[in-house]
């Protein structure tokens, strides 16, 4: 199958509109609708509805969208498999949660590079729900989340835990003050949500939530307030301009590293996750 037919489908699917996927595509509208109709004929079924103000996916074409992702996807990862510099041996492609980057993986990912000249990586951020889609899918190799799949086909490390404290803008204040006004809700995943349920059953609803760190940094260092934040993330700003709330219990985060238990690379993956050992 031609390359170039999945690429006008995905992108006509994404803009449900033939004139802006010729733009993405760098061709014109008439070779688009070309390349749709190609494929059609080949699948002998219409993928999409075409209304004069409207490109809906068919029942057909939402079934075939799935597997045109994943064809791109093997298609990117052969390519990038194959085209790896001189003096590399492997490529393997690496995904995380926004928050767990900001918790540890910038070192990490420091390290592995520097120590592994071998190895070709290739660095994401994506949600759970997509990272693990793409490892049962062979199209991502590792993966690092806060709450791990439980999928028989994926293999789970545990990694070091790691110390997220509650700090705010202004010094000596109590946990209950810091919650009560102010205060930054930070997405540290199920299990940081329980615990702090239990721990501020009385809190009231936060007016800032953040998906990630260093929003919620950028939030303390822009209106003031409070938020758990990894140590490792402030530890150059406390008692600075960020000030650790002391009766506020430090709450230890466990990261998970996740691959496929299949993965052809597991020689590798396991040697740049020695840095966690």
């Amino acid at each position: 199958m031609d390359i170039g037919l999945l690429k006008a489908f995905i992108e006509v699917y994404r803009s449900r509109h033939f004139g802006h996927a010729a733009r993405s595509l760098y061709i014109s509208p008439s070779a688009v609708s070309a390349r749709i109709k190609q494929l059609e004929d080949e699948l002998g079924t219409r993928l999409f509805t075409r209304d004069r103000n409207n490109i809906e996916l068919t029942n057909a074409g939402q079934k075939f969208l799935l597997y045109a992702n994943n064809i791109l996807n093997t298609w990117n990862r052969a390519q990038q498999d194959i085209a790896i510099p001189e003096g590399v041996d492997t490529f393997l492609s690496v995904a995380t949660l926004p928050s767990v980057w900001d918790m540890f993986l910038q070192n990490w990912l420091i390290w592995a590079h520097t120590n592994n000249p071998a190895i070709a990586l290739q660095t994401d951020v994506m949600q759970s729900e997509l990272m693990t889609r793409h490892l049962l899918d062979g199209v991502l190799d590792l993966g690092f989340v806060l709450d791990p799949p439980k999928t028989p086909q994926l293999l789970v490390k545990e990694l070091m835990p790691v110390a997220l404290i509650m700090v705010s803008s202004v010094p000596a204040m109590s946990a209950q003050q810091a919650v009560a006004e102010n205060y930054i809700l930070v997405d540290w995943g199920t299990s940081f949500g329980m615990f702090h349920a239990r721990q501020f059953p009385d809190m009231p609803a936060a007016r800032l939530r953040a998906s990630e760190g260093r929003i919620a940094l950028a939030l303390l260092q822009g209106c003031g307030g409070a938020a758990y934040l990894p140590e490792t993330l402030v530890s150059s700003q406390l008692d600075v301009s960020l000030f650790q709330v002391k009766d506020a219990p430090v709450i230890h985060k466990d990261a998970y590293a996740v691959y496929s238990r299949s993965s052809s690379k597991l020689l590798t993956i396991e040697k740049v996750l020695r840095w966690f050992d």
